[in-house]
């Protein structure tokens, strides 16, 4: 077995959470206990957005730089992925979201929320799963339609990272913006806070399928990928 790209996996999700809602956790986003502080916003996304460019072309060439469980839903929806091998990377993602959030916790100097993404007060469930599933998909669509397709060439590390900023520079004031089942569930179990967590595994799952079914349909009409 290849475990190269699995400890890839591993090390980029918990890079992600580590760095990511590492960023949230310390730089005191809240205003009212649920939402960022829009001075902050920025540096939370770019702290996510630089995590993923880094990784893409440190192990893009390994793993594919998943570090998301839902990306990889995508990647198996579209026949790019094996089942079993999908199912391994959900393991190391998950274990590495977990374990990226629980060394976090270990190493703040102050107990906080550690990046937990929660819904801001004046959003509702439904809201909030329509900004992870709209937003996931246009992360993920990215995906394929620079690293996957090939057509982005050197650049698609680059346009996933800016993809991944701008999503959150929306979706942060309304979900804390996830769009990564192990970016919710890692920060979740460090800090005991488990408040609509199965919107943010419904959520981004719905979106990457979707993104997956257009990018079938689009590589359908085409003839080829």
């Amino acid at each position: 077995m290849n475990t190269e790209k699995y400890v890839a996996e591993f090390i980029g999700t918990f890079a992600l959470i580590f760095v990511g809602a590492g960023a949230l956790a310390i730089t005191g986003l809240n205003l009212d206990g649920h939402s960022y502080a829009l001075e902050n916003l920025l540096g939370v996304a770019l702290a996510h957005g630089f995590v993923v460019i880094a990784f893409v072309y440190a192990y893009g060439h390994i793993s594919g730089t998943h570090i998301n469980p839902a990306v990889t839903l995508g990647f198996l929806v579209a026949g790019e992925i094996r089942f079993m091998t999908a199912i391994c990377y959900w393991i190391v993602q998950f274990s590495g979201g977990i374990a990226g959030a629980l060394v976090l916790k270990g190493l703040l100097p102050a107990d906080g929320d550690l990046g937990v993404t929660i819904l801001a007060e004046n959003v509702s469930v439904t809201q909030g799963l329509f900004v992870e599933i709209i937003l996931t998909f246009f992360l993920v669509t990215t995906i394929f339609n620079t690293a996957v397709s090939g057509k982005a060439g050197n650049f698609a590390g680059i346009a996933i990272g800016l993809s991944l900023i701008a999503c959150i520079l929306i979706g942060g004031p309304l979900t804390r913006a996830s769009f990564n089942p192990a970016r919710t569930l890692g920060p979740a179990i460090a800090s005991g806070n488990y408040a609509d967590l199965w919107l943010y595994f419904v959520g981004p799952c719905v979106g990457a399928v979707l993104a997956a079914l257009l990018y079938l349909g689009m590589i359908g009409d085409k003839g080829t990928r």
